[in-house]
C-alpha cells in the first residue's frame, strides 16, 4: 500500500508469541490482521481464540485495528485478558 507521498504505509497488526512449547511442534497460525508464532498446543489455542475474538468486537464495533484508539485497542484487549506491551518511556510508538 502505498500513500500520496509514495511511501509504504504498514498495515498494523497484532502479534502472539507464545514461548513455552516443549513438544518440538512449530506452530504458526495467519489471520486477518494477527500473526501467531509458537507456544504449546493449548497456548497456541488460547492465542488463536483471543485474536478471533478480538476481531469480533472490532467488527462490532465497525473498526479495524488501523482506526481503533489506543485506548479503546486496550480496553477490548482487557476484556479479552490479553496483556498489552507498551513501548518504553522516551520511545516513538511505530506508526
Amino acid at each position: 500500500m502505498t500513500s500520496k507521498s509514495g511511501k509504504s504505509k504498514r498495515k498494523k497488526m497484532l502479534l502472539g508469541v507464545g514461548l513455552d512449547n516443549k513438544d518440538g511442534h512449530t506452530r504458526v497460525t495467519a489471520g486477518d490482521n494477527f500473526r501467531l508464532v509458537g507456544g504449546s498446543e493449548e497456548t497456541h489455542g488460547v492465542m488463536q481464540e483471543k485474536a478471533i475474538k478480538l476481531n469480533e468486537h472490532l467488527k462490532r464495533r465497525g473498526k479495524t485495528l488501523d482506526s481503533v484508539g489506543r485506548e479503546e485497542f486496550h480496553e477490548i484487549a482487557d476484556k479479552l485478558g490479553m496483556p498489552v506491551v507498551e513501548p518504553k518511556p522516551g520511545k516513538k510508538p511505530s506508526d
